[in-house]
């Protein structure tokens, strides 16, 4: 289904894509128009997918339900006018922050750190050309 469908029809609308040229505001004035004002949308990907203006105007003006943002433009999100609306949930990017994502971090940390005191090189290197 097209993006324009999807929109007019959902009842809610979760982002999951990278930013790019492409995909920055993604989710504009025109977009958000076509949305039920019932509906939410919920970002989790990047800042910029969604227009944060057109988000708030949308929001503010109860054209759209509500919105639940992992990510916005204006960082830190404190500081974004969104954050001062009743019908916005945000996190401060937050959404790959599970327990099991934390297990998995900390031991690959603690591998890396093995690896560096037995002299061999660890298996992620951020600058790889000087190690």
């Amino acid at each position: 289904v097209e993006l324009p469908e999807l929109l007019r029809r959902s009842d809610f609308v979760s982002l999951h894509i990278p930013l790019s040229e492409a995909t920055h505001h993604l989710i504009g004035a025109a977009e958000l128009s076509l949305m039920k004002p019932t509906a939410i949308i919920i970002n989790t990907s990047r800042g910029g997918i969604i227009d944060d203006e057109a988000l708030r105007q949308a929001l503010s003006e109860q054209q759209l339900g509500a919105a639940g943002l992992d990510v916005v433009e204006c960082e830190p999100p404190q500081e974004t006018p969104l954050a001062r609306l009743d019908n916005v949930v945000l996190t401060s990017h937050i959404g790959a922050h599970t327990v099991e994502a934390s297990a998995a971090m900390s031991l690959l940390a603690a591998e890396n750190v093995v690896a560096a005191l037995q002299g061999a090189r660890p298996k992620h290197v951020a600058n790889k050309e000087i190690y």
